[in-house]
């Protein structure tokens, strides 16, 4: 993929070449070629990650698979306007949408490539889109598919299947025999199909399982995982490659810690809070991060730089001004071991900076929870960064019961973690500690 500076129109048609896009869905084996600005990478590359980021969301607010799931995805991609649905006639929209879902996949992935979080997080949307695109195509698509691919995975007989009747209903409790009829079923190596073999969900004989159309899905999944998985590897060796290129490095990095939600980095709120207002609402508004970091401030009043930086910045964000702000952090160092003309010699100055009246005169923004999440993490004796991720889940869960949380809704939490829906189970901590409800929330 080339790139240049002379921004151009988003629309990708030209010089077509649509043996690359015969279907909406894809392995993204072959990476583009074809020469692209770097206003659209950048374009794309955002576009894709909100699709992501929407995935996420909507498979954490509703059953996977079940039909609310695929309703709100098949609206949120609609409203997208990308394209998940086998359409014949390959006409010049739907080559483009084909087309900028590709390119998109590869930014996206030679972003996301740069850490193991980031790779399972990018994996994870990845394959339960590729799932919901593959639920969306026809039997006989299906078949297309798999041989464009070189996957030998063949439907059998109606024969073989009236031969094993008894034993393929036996296998899968969902099956009735009427539905048996109109039902395919697929003979693969048993190896291929380890996940169902394991929690016997299939048929196996003479070293084949028979895997009902259904459950199929599981199959491919473990191929474009493994695929996906193994190119996230070797787009991480030629990180240092591309980000030697000065044009590449900053979109990179911005891609990888960007924050898609609302923007809350301008102070629209200056001086609209006062200094005692701050233990009150530090209890019943502040995140999780933020409430930790005032707790450790009032506990021992002083917090180290990186605990400073954030939630500084943050209490800017919500609307302290600068004076305000130099009265908070020298009163309560003060009450350690600070004293007035220490404070003014230390720290006055970083404070200052921070609202841009030093230094570079830059007016800083409140970190992101993608930067919270994904830089700078606590070491010994610190407590910046986001507790949902580098806490001991041990300890998170002893603490989320000191906030008088219900076990369920701790519960709740902690699966999210372990899925590294970090965001999420902050919003989870959020919705259990302001009593509101979201409807066909997962339990």
């Amino acid at each position: 993929m080339e790139f240049r500076g002379k921004k151009r129109h988003t629309k990708l048609t030209g010089g077509r070449k649509e043996e690359l896009y015969p279907y909406s869905l894809q392995f993204y084996q072959q990476p583009p070629t074809e020469n692209i600005s770097l206003a659209e990478f950048e374009t794309l590359a955002v576009e894709r990650l909100k699709l992501l980021k929407m995935i996420e969301n909507l498979g954490v607010s509703y059953v996977k698979g079940s039909e609310k799931y695929k309703e709100k995805l098949e609206a949120e991609l609609r409203k997208l306007k990308f394209s998940y649905r086998l359409q014949d006639d390959l006409s010049n929209d739907v080559y483009d949408q084909r087309r900028k879902d590709h390119v998109s996949h590869f930014i996206v992935r030679l972003a996301y490539c740069q850490s193991e979080d980031l790779r399972r997080w990018f994996i994870q949307q990845e394959m339960d889109l590729f799932r919901f695109r593959f639920s969306e195509m026809s039997k006989e698509s299906i078949q297309k598919f798999l041989a464009h691919n070189n996957l030998t995975y063949k439907a059998i007989s109606d024969e073989q299947k009236n031969l094993y009747a008894n034993d393929l209903l036996s296998s899968s409790s969902a099956l009735s025999v009427t539905k048996l009829e109109d039902q395919e079923f697929y003979k693969i190596e048993f190896w291929n199909a380890a996940d169902l073999v394991r929690t016997r969900k299939v048929y196996v004989w003479e070293g084949f399982a028979y895997i009902p159309f259904q459950e199929i899905v599981i199959i491919i999944l473990n191929d474009f995982r493994t695929k996906l998985s193994k190119a996230l590897a070797l787009s991480a060796r030629s990180l240092p490659v591309v980000q030697s290129d000065e044009r590449l490095q900053p979109l990179l990095n911005h891609l990888s810690h960007s924050y898609l939600g609302q923007d809350y980095s301008t102070q629209r709120n200056a001086g609209k809070i006062s200094l005692d207002q701050i233990d009150a609402i530090s209890t019943k508004s502040f995140p999780l991060c933020m409430r930790q970091l005032h707790k450790e401030l009032r506990d021992n009043h002083h917090l180290r730089h990186g605990g400073r930086m954030q939630y500084g910045l943050f209490l800017k964000g919500i609307g302290l001004t600068l004076e305000q702000a130099l009265q908070f952090w020298k009163l309560e160092f003060s009450k350690g071991k600070v004293d007035a003309e220490k404070f003014d010699k230390s720290y006055a100055y970083s404070i200052r900076h921070s609202y841009g009246k030093e230094g570079k005169r830059t007016d800083y923004t409140p970190y992101s929870c993608m930067k919270i999440i994904l830089t700078n993490p606590p070491s010994q004796g610190d407590y910046h960064g986001c507790p949902f991720r580098h806490s001991d889940p041990e300890l998170l869960k002893q603490k989320l019961q000191t906030f008088k949380i219900s076990p369920t809704g701790i519960s709740q939490i902690l699966e999210l973690v372990k899925g590294m829906h970090y965001q999420l189970a902050c919003q989870k901590y959020f919705e259990l500690t302001h009593n509101t409800i979201r409807p066909q929330v997962l339990t």
